[in-house]
């Protein structure tokens, strides 16, 4: 991933939308920024395929500890845009 590639709200919701489809009743299209992953429908099997999709499209390896404790989109998106991913291997 470059300095420059931001991953945005309309990028996660659409991997999440991939990954484990909408929960119904839920707008995933509306002020989603702060609502829990639990109660946006998305557990936490759900949550690991959208970080692997994460990084298998943009080349990011993310901690294992700190996806655990980003419960909302925007705690994740911080996590994701920060930079602060954990070591390339292999």
């Amino acid at each position: 991933m470059s300095a420059t590639t931001t991953v945005t709200l309309a990028d996660l919701t659409r991997m999440l939308r991939e990954s484990a489809g909408e929960e119904e009743g839920v707008d995933m299209d509306g002020d989603v920024l702060d609502v829990s992953f639990d109660d946006l429908g998305y557990d936490s099997l759900a949550m690991l395929q959208v970080i692997g999709q994460v990084q298998r499209e943009y080349g990011i390896r993310l901690p294992d500890e700190a996806v655990a404790d980003a419960e909302t989109p925007r705690a994740l998106l911080a996590l994701i845009n920060t930079g602060e991913h954990a070591p390339q291997t292999g």
